[in-house]
């Protein structure tokens, strides 16, 4: 497991997973280095609209039609921050560029952007996101707490929230009603 590099990858979290912030989630690794991992859990709203969001941080918007977007728990790291996904990356404040296609920006401007419909086609809003010390995301693999897969972009920006886990288990080739909770049984 050393020296594996899980940025641009779908972490999927195994049925025994305990913990209650990834129990049955799915999570996009934006960074993953000798520094340890970022992610953002893909499968988490929480009880937040977009609009409200916006108002909250006193961002006025002209578009309507992104009120309703729904906000997500991205993680339990800095849950008082926001932090957009967005596809394209784009040329933003504050942006960690995942690869060529995608950034994680944390700047307002990309919201404000949002707001005025001038901001990426696609965008995923959370609240906080997932964060592993060094060697720490490495143990749990071991651990087998994980599934990973390369990440496919087209499941984060255009499935629907309920759909996403089962897509990302059929990118490995595995329907989820076969999996067993017991681990070493089929």
């Amino acid at each position: 497991m050393e020296n594996v590099n899980l940025t641009h990858h779908f972490l999927i979290a195994m049925p025994n997973m305990a913990d209650p912030y990834f129990s049955k989630s799915l999570t996009y690794i934006c960074e993953h280095n000798e520094q340890g991992a970022l992610g953002i859990v893909l499968t988490r709203p929480v009880d937040l609209t977009l609009s409200a969001l916006l108002e909250q941080i006193e961002i006025p918007t002209t578009q309507t039609e992104i009120g309703d977007i729904q906000v997500h728990f991205g993680g339990p790291v800095q849950m008082d921050r926001g932090f957009v996904l967005h596809q394209p990356a784009g040329e933003w404040q504050s942006t960690l560029r995942v690869n060529d296609e995608i950034g994680l920006t944390t700047s307002k401007d990309v919201l404000e952007a949002v707001a005025r419909g001038e901001g990426p086609n696609k965008f995923f809003v959370t609240l906080g996101y997932a964060g592993w010390a060094p060697g720490q995301l490495e143990h749990e693999m071991s651990l087998n707490a994980w599934l990973s897969v390369a990440a496919d972009t087209s499941l984060i920006f255009d499935l629907p929230l309920e759909a996403r886990f089962d897509a990302a288990m059929h990118l490995l080739g595995i329907d989820t009603v076969n999996l067993s909770e017991d681990v070493g049984h089929a």
